[in-house]
């Protein structure tokens, strides 16, 4: 049998704003407490740190901004509530129920007023006493029957009392008889049930929910996955996406009776959460229930439902932050607070892989030439390092250190709850500054060689986004001097940009000499240029108000993109699932023939906004084909809407159906928007038509 087609390459690919994406991992590395803030120092200049993501997902725009004081509490009170469903979930899974019990009443008594959710937790408890075996554990756990799971079955729910009844069965029958009547009650799986089940409640309860990252890149990758699958179609970071996001998912919350009479919901958002979260009808109403119509919490709720490997989740950040500056290089990482104390075999086995793939990529296997390998380049790159802006001031990883405390036992004793609840309310400055002190004992001052690339590609981006070109172009060329050689349109553009700004200060003789002595000889050897040059020249007659309408956040990207390639350095990970998930997110809803009600909430469309590029189309398709022979595509950085592409079509005049119709086909066949469309142009739109078809 054939092997299914591949998705096109990755780097022909539309773009992706990059500087939207800069802004979601930055909240997600603050969310979840990974980085340190650079300190801070009244001597600096106000731009010594560089352009940097904006501090929260949430902004509209890609600016630079800091984040407000507001915001940061918010951040660190949601921090604080995951941390608190992460320990009692851990809790939960390693079986002591007592610990998990007691952090509730602690940190979140209003959660146990849900009976349903107690009856649970005490029927797990008895199991679990049951299960130790010693004679005082027995003990207790007729102790927990009498003063806590009866009391408790008579008001959970109706099949309460049925289920209390069936649990006493585990007094008599063996935990290892696999032909009791309880033999699923004794299963560990009930532990990690309850404890997903616990996590949602308390998720929903607390509105804990992960950052907005976390959460799209659930929704991104689930599309894509069943994209590709109906489409036939073999996924290029199949490999990534398997390991970041498993298949199964927590528990769905079922509804408390006092929301089973809730009034019937719009089915246009009934429809949108059942194919957006694979739920079946039943299940969408369900979960619109327990949020109480709010289609938006609904969907978070089932977002957060879906497990992601949050070890390789960190490395793929971390590595992206570096590739894009907003942490110190791998020598800057906080030693003994990235790993994970505890962590499952297939996590270890993510892990070592992913760093064996990132180590490959850094130590320049992906080269196209032996430039990293020559000793003068070497010299050259020092001498330039030494003599640019010098270092910018970025934050320092210090990884997810919310498990150190938590070791990976069996069972928790009585004396483990005083130091959870202790973490859990210690400060969160309190634990940046621990962190600080380890840092500054086991920093060094020396740079190896692949933190100075790093360095050296991100100066060379700094300065290009100040449009200070014909600095860029000096120091790239001392550093290699065939790097323009191999790169002809990025310097045709870093020229244009010091031809604009020699127009816009009123020097028109130096903007003419730059056109003569490099634009015309660039653009005579590149036709694709000479529309570029004789539009860049039409600006000599124009006022002087404001010719400089140029992207360099644009140019900037697409400099770091070359150089790194040049230097070995690859792309990150990250970029490249988004950039696929991205692409088949679009062509996905091109297929449903409607817009994405979610896109805006978990800011895709902000990822596809671009900004139109340096010059004309033409130089920028010479751009795109230059740049894919080696391994990305442009990347963007502010507004605008890339044509086709940068956001879900809207159902096209020739294949327009009655929305009702879809909807109808959709809820009575539980078929996908797409499949419900093409069986309504078959029968003139007519749902009844079809309906009646597809029962005969």
């Amino acid at each position: 049998m054939d092997s299914p087609p591949p998705l096109p390459p990755l780097n022909s690919l539309p773009p992706v704003n990059w500087d939207a994406l800069d802004g979601l991992v930055l909240d997600f590395a603050r969310s979840d407490s990974l980085v340190v803030p650079p300190p801070a120092s009244p001597a600096a200049p106000a731009d010594a740190a560089g352009p940097s993501p904006p501090s929260s997902p949430s902004s509209s725009t890609t600016t630079a901004t800091s984040a407000a004081p507001s915001s940061s509490s918010s951040s660190s009170s949601s921090y604080r509530s995951r941390l608190l469903i992460h320990r009692a979930r851990r809790a939960l899974e390693a079986g002591d129920v007592d610990a998990a019990l007691a952090l509730l009443r602690a940190h979140a008594p209003a959660a146990l007023a849900d009976h349903r959710l107690l009856f649970h937790l005490h029927k797990q408890r008895f199991v679990e006493l049951v299960r130790r075996g010693t004679e005082a554990d027995r003990d207790a756990a007729l102790d927990c029957l009498r003063t806590a799971l009866a009391p408790c079955a008579l008001d959970a729910y109706p099949e309460a009392y049925e289920e209390f009844k069936h649990i006493i069965l585990v007094l008599i029958y063996d935990k290892d008889d696999q032909l009791s009547p309880v033999v699923n009650e004794w299963s560990i799986k009930r532990r990690f049930e309850l404890a997903g089940l616990l996590s949602s409640i308390l998720r929903a309860h607390l509105r804990a929910y992960d950052p907005i990252l976390s959460m799209t890149l659930r929704y991104l990758i689930s599309i894509h996955k069943v994209y590709c699958t109906r489409q036939g179609i073999k996924s290029p970071i199949s490999d990534l996406t398997e390991r970041l996001l498993f298949e199964d998912r927590d528990p769905p919350v079922v509804p408390q009776e006092c929301s089973l009479e809730a009034p019937p919901f719009d089915e246009v958002d009934v429809q949108a959460l059942a194919h957006a979260v694979e739920l079946t009808r039943q299940g969408a109403v369900d979960s619109l229930k327990f949020a109480k119509g709010d289609l938006y919490q609904a969907f978070q709720n089932e977002l957060c439902r879906m497990k992601l490997d949050l070890a390789l989740l960190d490395k793929l950040v971390h590595e992206y932050c570096i590739y894009r500056g907003i942490v110190e290089g791998s020598s800057h990482i906080l030693h003994g607070t990235a790993d994970l104390k505890c962590s499952q075999n297939n996590d270890f086995n993510n892990e070592t892989q992913l760093e064996c793939e990132m180590a490959n990529n850094q130590n320049g296997d992906c080269s196209t030439s032996d430039i990293t390998r020559d000793d003068s380049w070497s010299r050259r790159l020092r001498r330039v390092r030494s003599s640019t802006s010098g270092q910018r001031r970025r934050k320092r990883w210090r990884g997810r250190v919310d498990d150190l405390d938590y070791a990976c036992e069996a069972l928790l004793d009585a004396n483990k709850h005083d130091s959870l609840s202790h973490a859990l309310n210690m400060d969160e400055d309190a634990v940046v500054e621990q962190q600080d002190l380890v840092a500054n004992s086991n920093m060094s001052d020396t740079r190896n060689m692949e933190d100075q690339k790093y360095e050296v590609v991100l100066e060379m981006q700094d300065l290009t986004r100040k449009g200070m070109a014909s600095k860029v172009v000096e120091e790239i060329s001392s550093i290699d001097p065939d790097f323009f050689e191999q790169n002809p349109i990025l310097l045709f553009q870093l020229k244009q940009v010091e031809f604009l700004k020699l127009v816009a200060a009123g020097d028109q003789i130096a903007a003419l000499k730059v056109a003569s002595t490099h634009l015309g000889p660039l653009a005579a050897s590149n036709q694709a240029l000479l529309k570029p040059l004789k539009e860049t020249l039409v600006t000599l007659i124009m006022p002087n108000e404001d010719v400089l309408n140029v992207s360099l956040p644009v140019l900037a990207s697409s400099l770091q993109v070359a150089m790194s390639r040049r230097l070995g350095i690859e792309e990150p990970q990250l970029m490249k699932i988004v950039r696929a998930a991205i692409h088949t997110h679009t062509e996905w809803f091109k297929l449903q023939m409607c817009k994405d009600r979610f896109e805006h909430f978990l800011k895709i469309d902000s990822l596809k906004e671009v900004d139109p590029p340096v010059g004309s189309s033409s130089m920028s398709k010479a751009l795109t084909d230059e740049c894919g022979n080696g391994s990305s595509q442009i990347t963007t950085g502010s507004s605008g809407k890339v044509p086709d592409e940068g956001g879900s079509p809207q159902v096209s005049s020739e294949v327009a159906c009655d929305e009702n119709a879809i909807l109808k086909v959709m809820e009575f066949l539980a078929l996908p928007r797409a499949d419900a469309i093409q069986l309504l142009m078959q029968y003139n739109g007519d749902a009844e038509a079809v309906i009646q078809q597809i029962f005969q």
